[in-house]
């Protein structure tokens, strides 16, 4: 905990803010050189963006022709303006975050952030349930106790975490971590992760200094072995791609490398619960910025729409977490928390929907996921409204069940996988890996035969929903996919429309209005769903239905 705060104080010393966005290092010394990720336009060869990167005074240090990005040095000075003002480039952003996964909190600090397998078997594998998997009322919520029956999984489909790392050697883990096709893209950070754990300052495969990416597989894939807990696919493989830092915070190169190596390897899910900073929105021009500020958007924005559109077209399905901010995406508020790092430098950005995006959640081929209590409402601090939303999925909601003795209880959030490391670093388990009075009630640990311990943790946000939800396509996959030579699969559209066709239906609330006044929240907080049972904006098409995914007939199978 304390190397992440550190990291954060050495982030705002190096940077200033002005009024406009961005600006170069305070002390910047003339002729000091920094790293950018640079964008060339569309049709433009690697040839004439090189030599484009050249005239503007840069250096490219490593390609991804892919999708047309460059790492690059340059001046820590002017060099965003002189790619911004070439024809053959999108522009070029500084290598800052541009999208954080939440970090592990107390429940009560959570609401205040509002912030390669061979060949399969020949018959669907079934599975049992685990010790905890009584505590996953999310498990039951999307009916994946009935589906394992019929089918659990099938080790060929393969499942990306993008996130900040998965711990292979957490016992439910382990049996379904895929080795070959695990790679992490995101090197640490000194100035925001603190001191490299090795000499390549690539933490290894396997590993999860953050937290977040493990507590995420658990809830996609942990296996059923009558041990711990399992997942909503528990047979499926599971693939880290790691693209953010220990600390949270990811950016655009290895997000989008993360997205090509999944395209590229045949992977079938990835799942990416973070969201987009130091702007909460990424717009092409918005005038509260200055130039440079909207020249380095534009190149996410760019970059990151060809990587998902990319992934989509090789066979990727994409899943994304709505976003934690209470509000319909299609109509978004005054944005007054951009940009989100250095502290206290935000100011007031009107955002126009129509010139504006939320990455990944708003991109291409993106399925959104909003975020569900125990009780089926809306977690308060859930994104929602029409434009986005695909389906919606156990997200947990600490606050759910006001007037019962389950409001404000751990119970009501997500039970998953977490590494020990990371909770012994948060106080909650001690050195001998004992749960610490901070921890009880929250925190789990189960130890096999072999002495081999599993850690758990609750947490809530939809980054929590969307895992269920990666985990119902991963089903889709399994129980539908199709060999088409050596390879095994289920295209997108495919995989979404059954996702969509099996959801289960939910209407509005009456009243639609939705308050949470009760919860003790604002009345910012206020959130109207539109739309009728068919789709609407806090269900999408429907709760995800893994019983019913599985067991259906699509329209163009003939079995």
């Amino acid at each position: 905990m304390n190397k992440r705060l550190t990291g954060a104080v050495a982030l705002a010393a190096a940077l200033t803010v002005t009024g406009a966005g961005l600006s170069a290092p305070a002390s910047a010394a003339p002729g000091a050189t920094t790293e950018y990720t640079v964008v060339a336009a569309d049709n433009v060869s690697a040839a004439d963006a090189a030599a484009a990167i050249k005239k503007a005074g840069g250096t490219i240090t490593a390609t991804n022709e892919t999708v047309g990005m460059y790492t690059v040095t340059a001046a820590q000075t002017g060099f965003v303006e002189k790619a911004a003002a070439s024809g053959q480039l999108v522009g070029a952003t500084h290598r800052i975050a541009i999208g954080k996964s939440p970090k592990k909190q107390q429940p009560v600090d959570v609401e205040k952030a509002v912030a390669a397998a061979k060949k399969g078997p020949k018959k669907p594998a079934t599975a049992g349930m685990d010790p905890l998997d009584d505590k996953l009322w999310g498990l039951t919520t999307v009916k994946s106790d009935k589906a394992r029956k019929v089918n659990a999984g099938d080790k060929r489909v393969t499942v990306g975490i993008l996130d900040t790392g998965v711990d292979a050697s957490q016992p439910d883990i382990a049996p379904n971590f895929n080795w070959a096709l695990s790679k992490n893209f995101a090197k640490d950070m000194v100035d925001i992760d603190g001191p490299c754990e090795v000499a390549s300052c690539l933490d290894p495969v396997g590993t999860d200094d953050g937290g977040h990416g493990t507590h995420v597989a658990g809830t996609i894939g942990a296996a059923a072995n009558g041990f711990g807990i399992s997942g909503v696919a528990p047979n499926v493989s599971l693939v880290e791609l790691k693209g953010g830092q220990d600390s949270g915070y990811f950016f655009l190169e290895p997000v989008v490398n993360a997205l090509v190596h999944a395209a590229n390897n045949g992977i079938d899910v990835v799942n990416m619960s973070f969201y987009v900073d130091p702007w909460l929105y990424n717009c092409t021009a918005n005038p509260a910025d200055s130039p440079a500020a909207q020249a380095e958007q534009r190149t996410i924005i760019r970059a990151m729409f060809r990587a998902l559109t990319y992934a989509h077209f090789k066979g990727v399905t994409l899943v994304s977490a709505l976003g934690n901010n209470h509000e319909d995406i299609g109509k978004p508020r005054t944005d007054i928390s951009s940009p989100d790092y250095p502290a206290d430098t935000a100011y007031e950005r009107p955002i126009d929907n129509g010139t504006c995006w939320d990455l990944p959640t708003e991109g291409p081929f993106v399925i959104g996921v909003s975020s569900l209590g125990p009780s089926l409402k809306k977690s308060d601090f859930s994104n929602y409204g029409l434009e986005q939303i695909g389906v919606s999925a156990p997200g947990g909601w600490f606050r759910d069940g006001f007037g019962t003795d389950t409001y404000r209880t751990n119970e009501n959030m997500i039970l998953s996988t977490y590494p020990k490391k990371v909770l012994q670093e948060e106080g909650t388990v001690d050195a001998d890996g004992n749960i610490t009075p901070a921890g009880e009630g929250l925190v789990y640990k189960e130890c096999n035969a072999k002495g081999q311990c599993g850690y758990y943790t609750y947490l809530q946000g939809t980054s929590m929903a969307s895992p269920h939800a990666a985990g119902v396509a991963a089903l889709i996959v399994s129980a539908h996919g199709e060999k088409k030579g050596r390879d095994f699969g289920l295209e997108p559209w495919k995989v979404e429309y059954l996702l969509y066709s099996t959801a289960a239906e939910r209407a509005c609330p009456e009243p639609r209005l939705q308050s949470y006044t009760n919860e003790g929240r604002p009345a910012e907080f206020d959130a109207l769903c539109e739309g009728g049972k068919e789709f609407n904006g806090f269900y999408g098409f429907g709760i995800v239905d893994a019983y019913a995914a599985v067991t259906a007939r699509a329209w163009w199978e003939h079995r």
